[in-house]
C-alpha cells in the first residue's frame, strides 16, 4: 500500500511533519508480507485557501521541485513544489516522485475544515483531486489553539487510513479532530455538513452610504474558522457541532459529478430547446 502526503501548509508546517511521523510508524508496523510505503509532496509554501486550484498551467508547464527533509521521519522521501495542493496531488498521484499511490492523506491541516469551508480548503480540495484520478484519500484537520494536538488527530488519521485502505471501492473522508489529548477525546462520529461559513460578513449594509472608488472592505468570519467559534445553532449532528462538543468527525465527500436529479430533467430540456432555436436563427 503506497501512500501520498500532502498538505496546503507547507512542505515545512508542523502538521505535515507530525503526520509524516505516524505514517512512518504505520508502515514500520506493517504486517508481515504487506508492503507499505509513502512518499511527501507538498506546496513550497503556505497555499491556504486554495480550494482545487492547479494555477496557469498552461502560461507555465513546468513545475519547479526540491528534496526536504521532514523532521521526525527520515526515511520518507519528501519534495516541496512551487505549486498547489490540488497540483502536488495531480503530481504525485501520476507517480512523478517515487512511487505511484493508492490512498492520498493530506494534513494536518492547522485549523478546522467544517462547514462551507471545506469547499475552499486547500486540505480537502488535494483530497478531492485525488478522488478524480481514482485515490481514496484522507483530509485531516485540527482545531486551532495555542497548543495544538496534532498528535491527537494524526493517531486518529492513522486508525481510519486503515479503514480506507480496507474499503473495497473509492472513498474519500473530511476528518475534522478537536484541540484535545487524546484521552480527553470523546470519540469518533460521523457528521453532516453544516451551514457555517468562513465568511460570515462583509463590507457594509446594502443601502448604506455609497461605495468610494477605492479601499477596504472588512470581512466578519464566521464559525468555520480556524479556532471554531460560536456554533450555537447547528444541529447536534453537523460537523462543528460535534467537534466544539469534543468529537473528532468523519465525513464522507464526493467531487464534481454530474447532477442526475431527475427534477432538473425539465429545465435542462427546456434550456437545450431555447439554446438550439437561437443557433439555427442565427
Amino acid at each position: 500500500m503506497h501512500v501520498l502526503l500532502t498538505n496546503d501548509d507547507g512542505v515545512g508546517a508542523r502538521g505535515l511533519a507530525v503526520m509524516a511521523c505516524a505514517i512512518e510508524a504505520w508502515i514500520a508496523a506493517a504486517p508481515a508480507g504487506e508492503e507499505r510505503a509513502a512518499v511527501v509532496v507538498a506546496p513550497d509554501r503556505n497555499y491556504s485557501g486554495m480550494s482545487a486550484a492547479v494555477g496557469d498551467v498552461f502560461a507555465r508547464p513546468t513545475v519547479s521541485y526540491r528534496r526536504y527533509g521532514v523532521e521526525g521521519a527520515p526515511t520518507l522521501p519528501a519534495y516541496g513544489l512551487d505549486a498547489p495542493p490540488a497540483l502536488c496531488a495531480i503530481m504525485g498521484a501520476l507517480g512523478a516522485f517515487d512511487l505511484v499511490p493508492d490512498v492520498i492523506v493530506s494534513g494536518i491541516n492547522a485549523g478546522a475544515n467544517v462547514g462551507r469551508s471545506v469547499l475552499h480548503s486547500g486540505t480537502v480540495g488535494a483530497v478531492l483531486t485525488g478522488a478524480q484520478l481514482g485515490l481514496s484519500g484522507i483530509a485531516v484537520s485540527v482545531q486551532w489553539g495555542e497548543h495544538v494536538h496534532y498528535d491527537t488527530a494524526a493517531a486518529v488519521c492513522v486508525e481510519v487510513l486503515d479503514e480506507v485502505v480496507a474499503a473495497p471501492g473509492r472513498i474519500v473522508l473530511n476528518l475534522n479532530v478537536p484541540n484535545l489529548a487524546r484521552d480527553e477525546l470523546r470519540g469518533v462520529r460521523r457528521a453532516r455538513v453544516s451551514t457555517a461559513g468562513i465568511v460570515k460578513a462583509a463590507g457594509r449594509r446594502a443601502g448604506g452610504p455609497p461605495l468610494a472608488d477605492e479601499g477596504e472592505l472588512p470581512l466578519r468570519l464566521g464559525s468555520a474558522t480556524p479556532a471554531l467559534g460560536d456554533v450555537s445553532d447547528e444541529e447536534p449532528d453537523e460537523d462543528g457541532a460535534l467537534l466544539a462538543a469534543g468529537y473528532a468527525t468523519l465525513t464522507p465527500l464526493r467531487g464534481p459529478h454530474e447532477d442526475t436529479d431527475p427534477g432538473l430533467d425539465q429545465t435542462v430540456d427546456a434550456a437545450l430547446r431555447l439554446i438550439d432555436a437561437h443557433l439555427r436563427r442565427t
